[in-house]
């Protein structure tokens, strides 16, 4: 298609972990900030349709998975109108079962099939790295999407949840929300960095907090939002048996938009989402108890579980979706644990789940 003025090659650029506008400035290949601004501008005056076509194109020649999606993310981060030219081609993880964006990571994911992830454990320094499956194997390479590290504050236990593994603080611009424990390590509660919908409030604790003094910056919340609990039920006589546990959680809405669900003002509160724990059944031969994870688990341990959605007593038809597996959690090696999640799920709240595991229940085994 003929345009005014030929746009210059389309800059190389490496994986990225935000979408964001390109800065322009004085760079290694000895650019200066007009040659830039100038580049930007060009690649910005290109015709909607062609900008469209360009970026669709992009996607259906061999972007479907990681690491060669990366080049949907370097079309985004041209500049603003590749930006909205990306987002209106890409669709959300619902639709796609496919995790693009960070924001992708705090949708709910798809809902005839489940995503598949693993987590890796670092004993050493407390640390969780969560993966995207590239292939059908139980473990593979991976595309790193989060991580999570384990702090002790007093009588309680943060996991702090960032997309920087090498930068696992709340006042980081990576940032995604943390899990906090009790004392017995039996209840959990998941707090968001940012609102899950217009008009919620910020938790008011000062455990809650993002920072111990006053707020940095206008644009960046002091405080964090509940959006879940998570709670083990005591077993105070110990009795034998597997972990129980119970989930309600503010989960993303799948109705939306995919371009209002990356601005808050649109969201609106969805209602709570009330999650039990599959009951495993007791295997005579094997004197253990067993749940099918479909090969996905191979290693028995009181962490693997798999969560349901909790029937409702008053919709009788809620009862048929009790077998539906909305998350399972379970160990195939010493430190590699899968996780596979689907609708109404975020990855995040899978997550932050799945971290609830690890550690001692001191009340509950």
């Amino acid at each position: 298609m003929p345009r005014e003025t030929p746009p210059p090659p389309l800059p190389e650029r490496s994986e990225v972990p935000e979408v964001v506008e390109m800065e322009a400035g004085d760079g290694e290949d000895g650019h200066t900030e007009a040659e830039a601004e100038d580049q930007e501008e060009r690649w910005a005056r290109l015709l909607p349709e062609l900008l469209y076509e360009v970026v669709r194109r992009v996607e259906a020649s061999g972007g479907e998975r990681w690491p060669a999606r990366k080049d949907v993310v370097s079309c985004a981060c041209v500049c603003r109108r590749w930006r909205d030219a990306a987002v209106a081609v890409v669709r959300p993880p619902a639709e796609s079962g496919k995790i693009t964006f960070p924001s992708s990571l705090k949708q709910p994911g798809p809902r005839e099939f489940p995503m598949q992830c693993f987590i890796k454990r670092n004993k050493k320094n407390s640390t969780f790295y969560l993966y995207l499956g590239l292939t059908s194997a139980t473990v593979d390479k991976g595309k790193f999407l989060m991580a999570a590290r384990r702090f002790r504050r007093g009588p309680h236990t943060e996991y702090i949840v960032s997309l920087d593994a090498d930068d696992l603080s709340q006042g980081s611009n990576a940032y995604m929300g943390k899990l906090r424990s009790d004392f017995w390590g039996t209840n959990f509660k998941i707090y968001d960095s940012k609102p899950p919908y217009d008009g919620a409030k910020a938790s008011s604790s000062r455990s809650s907090r993002r920072f111990g003094s006053r707020r940095i910056s206008p644009q960046v919340s002091a405080g964090n939002y509940e959006v879940g609990q998570v709670s083990y039920k005591y077993n105070l006589l110990k009795s034998r048996g597997p972990r129980r546990m119970y989930c309600g959680l503010e989960c993303p809405s799948t109705q939306e938009t995919w371009e209002n669900c990356l601005k808050t003002k649109f969201r609106k509160p969805t209602g709570n989402t009330v999650l039990r724990n599959k009951a495993p059944r007791w295997h005579e031969h094997l004197q253990c108890w067993c749940l099918n994870f479909h090969g996905r688990v191979t290693v028995a341990s009181v962490k693997n579980f798999q969560l349901v959605a909790a029937a409702d007593p008053n919709d009788p038809a809620s009862s048929k979706d009790e077998e539906t597996v909305l998350l399972q959690f379970g160990k195939v090696d010493d430190n590699i644990f899968t996780m596979d999640y689907r609708q109404p799920l975020s990855a995040f709240q899978a997550f932050a789940i799945s971290l609830s595991s690890f550690g001692t229940k001191l009340a509950c085994e």
